[in-house]
């Protein structure tokens, strides 16, 4: 278990570090005046901080150690939107890669309450990637068009730029989702 431990104290700082980085993102999004991409943004922090906090109860709730990680200054400016959404993206496939790390760790050691833990993960990565991917091909469709991002953004402020997404093919929320 201490092998376990260690792994997953590790990836504590990719999540910190992706809540800390989004909302840099979220800051900078708003000196632009792109309030419905800061305000997802800022929820992206906070999920990413209750990633963390998932993890933190099942070291807790395990009787193992936590080693709370030190993490370093986000990036602060961005050359576009669609570079920083590239960031998110990329950002998002590194922490699916260590949850998927950890999945291995835990599956080799046998280790049932950690797989049942990181199920969760594994799904919520999923969903992670793909919200970012869509929101990138749609930067790129936007171009330099500043109605189509303004447009965009104002989809993301009202809370309908993702709901395709977030539930399947199907729209909306899936049972036992907030949407």
């Amino acid at each position: 278990m201490k092998e376990l431990t260690r792994a997953i104290n590790n990836h504590l700082a990719a999540e910190f570090q992706a809540s800390h980085t989004y909302l840099a993102m979220s800051i900078w999004l708003r000196e632009k005046d792109l309030v419905g991409f800061s305000a997802y943004m800022l929820t992206k922090s906070n999920e990413e901080r209750g990633h963390a906090s998932r993890m933190i109860a099942y070291l807790v709730d395990s009787d193992q150690d936590v080693e709370l990680p030190t993490i370093d200054a986000p990036q602060r400016d961005w050359g576009s939107v669609q570079a920083l959404f590239d960031d998110v993206y990329d950002l998002e496939k590194g922490v699916t890669a260590s949850i998927h790390h950890l999945y291995t760790l835990a599956e080799g050691l046998g280790e049932r309450s950690a797989t049942a833990m990181l199920d969760w993960f594994v799904s919520e990565q999923l969903q992670e990637e793909a919200e970012a991917r869509f929101v990138c091909k749609r930067l790129r469709l936007a171009g330099d068009n500043s109605a189509a991002l303004l447009l965009l953004d104002q989809q993301f402020l009202e809370g309908t730029a993702l709901s395709h997404v977030k539930g399947g093919m199907g729209g909306g929320p899936q049972a036992g989702e907030g949407g």
